[in-house]
This record gives structure tokens, C-alpha cells and sequence, in this order.
């Protein structure tokens, strides 16, 4: 994992290359609500418009684009709840608590807001936000250097020669950056083999279940020893009797497990790299935050 001190030793091979931005909106929106209501509290407009998950958006945002420098900013958001994938299991994230009344109003304000900022919004009706920043992010990598923006570890499926992941960490400005290198040195896994962990595990946030009775532990194990479930599978007759009983009887669920957890690098999904480069109107900025009453805010963007 590259702790985060100059984005420009990271690259330095690339320091002629655009460098794009893939901000994960809902990660980033549904943190600062958390992470602002936790006593209650819930900050207003005069005119009683909830506005705290907002607010706490532009400050991950900003920070974000202060450390990342990026030429370019596209935000991508989930599209309602049923996608491709709870058509293939209907339980796929059947568990999720109903979305906090007061945040409701914000998915739309949080739009604007970063509209405002001249940033592009990207979402696709039937996908995740994941899809759409899988798919960009490989087209986008092409021409230039992309970072994922998100608090979401399945993103590092997505990791890259030039595609880097930054899992924002606990308090604000506090990243992890990762490389394929990265990733290996910490988890002894390539991007392509995060899917195959998630299919062995399961994800109980996205409420699939994986291989029942294999762990994080045992997958990790199995595939450091056998690369993929291709190669688990291959060699069933060397794993231990539990291990092997357990994978037999759940294979069916074993790849439908694994094709739940692959994000989509091919979503319909199209934004020119043109069309999406960073240009920020300060006054247009200042007057959405006004209309907010964001005053806390106006001092960031100087």
C-alpha cells in the first residue's frame, strides 16, 4: 500500500500524461452523512433542506483534488437499486436498511453541487457506479493515468499499470493508494484475484455468500497455494476433506458468487475525455455554495 505523501513519485514515467480522477459519489456521499449525523445533528438551510452529507462531500472532493491534482474529474452514481445483478440473484443486496430519510434529498443537491464545479456525473439505469468507473477507468488508462476515488476495497479488482485505487481511510486526507505492486506486497493477491477472494468469501455487504464456511483466512490461503478457483478446482483432491466438501456442494453458488463480485468494464457508458477536463468557475461555484449556505465552505476554493 503506497502511503500517499507526493502524487508525483508515483509516476514519474507518466508526468506528461493526463491524469483523470474517477470519484465513487455515493462512497464519498454516504460517508460524509455518516460520518456528520452520528449525534443526531443534522445540518439544515434556513428553509429546512437537509444539507449535511453534501457539505461533507465537497470536503472529501476538495481534499481529494488538492492531493490528486488532477486535469481531469468525472463522478459516477448508482442508478436506483435493481441492476444486472439482482436479476441474476434477487438477495443481492436484499439486506440494505432503507436509505435515511434525510439523505434522500441530498442525491439530487449532491448533483448539482458538483455540477457546479463543472465535473461531469455519470450513471447508467440497470449498473453500479462500479461498472461505470470500471469502464471508464479502462478506456480512460489508455491515454492517460487514472485514480478510483472511493472507500470500497472491491475497487481494487481495477488496479493497473495505470490505473490507481485510493481507499480513503478513517479521518479526512487519509488515503491509501494502490499499485499492483502495492496490493501484492500487502495482500499477496493480484487485481484479478480480489474477485476470486470475494467469490470464495462472499460479501455480506452486498449479501451474496460465497463458498458457506470458507472465511477470508482459508481463501487467502487457497488462493496464494492455487492462483484461482480454475486452479483450486483443479486440485479439489489435494485440499483438505471440510474444505473440499464445502466447495463441491456449493459450486454453483462458488461462480455465481464470483460473476456478482466482477465489476463491468464493458457498461454502455461513454464521456469523451474532453468533455470531462478540470475547469473550475470559482464565481459559479461560490453561488451554488451561497444558495446553500455553505459560508463554512467558501474559504476552500480561495
Amino acid at each position: 500500500m503506497e502511503q500517499l505523501k507526493d502524487t508525483n513519485d508515483i509516476h514519474d514515467n507518466n508526468a506528461t500524461l493526463p491524469r483523470v480522477l474517477l470519484v465513487d459519489g455515493m462512497a464519498l456521499l454516504f460517508r460524509a452523512f455518516y460520518a456528520t449525523s452520528y449525534s443526531g445533528y443534522i445540518m439544515k438551510t434556513s428553509n429546512g433542506t437537509p444539507t449535511n452529507a453534501v457539505f461533507g462531500f465537497v470536503k472529501y472532493f476538495w481534499d481529494a483534488v488538492q492531493r490528486f491534482a488532477p486535469t481531469h474529474i468525472v463522478c459516477c452514481w448508482d442508478m436506483g437499486s435493481k441492476t444486472f445483478r439482482s436479476e441474476q440473484f434477487t438477495e443481492y443486496k436484499a439486506n440494505r436498511v432503507d436509505c435515511p430519510e434525510e439523505l434522500i434529498p441530498q442525491f439530487d443537491l449532491v448533483k448539482e453541487v458538483t455540477s457546479s464545479f463543472g465535473v461531469m456525473n455519470v450513471g447508467i439505469t440497470g449498473y453500479e457506479a462500479d461498472d461505470c468507473i470500471g469502464t471508464l477507468a479502462k478506456h480512460y488508462s489508455q491515454d492517460a493515468e487514472v485514480y478510483i476515488l472511493t472507500g470500497d476495497h472491491d475497487m481494487l479488482q481495477l488496479v493497473a499499470e495505470r490505473v490507481r485505487v485510493v481507499i480513503m481511510k478513517k479521518g479526512q486526507g487519509n488515503y491509501a493508494v494502490y499499485s499492483p505492486e502495492s496490493l501484492f506486497e500487502e495482500m499477496q493477491l493480484t487485481p484479478n484475484q480480489i474477485i476470486d477472494l470475494k467469490g470464495l468469501m462472499g460479501d455480506t455487504a452486498d449479501n451474496y455468500p460465497g463458498v458457506k464456511g470458507i472465511g477470508e483466512k482459508t481463501a487467502l490461503k487457497l488462493l496464494v497455494e492455487y492462483e484461482s478457483i480454475e486452479g483450486i478446482l483443479e486440485n479439489l483432491a489435494l485440499l483438505p476433506k471440510g474444505v473440499r466438501s464445502k466447495i463441491e456442494t456449493q459450486l454453483d453458488m462458488l461462480h455465481l458468487s464470483r460473476s456478482l463480485a466482477t465489476i463491468c468494464c464493458e457498461a454502455p457508458v461513454a464521456c469523451a475525455l474532453e468533455s470531462c477536463f478540470w475547469e473550475m468557475d470559482r464565481q459559479t461555484v461560490l453561488s451554488k455554495f451561497e444558495e446553500l449556505e455553505f459560508r463554512g465552505l467558501m474559504k476552500l476554493i480561495g
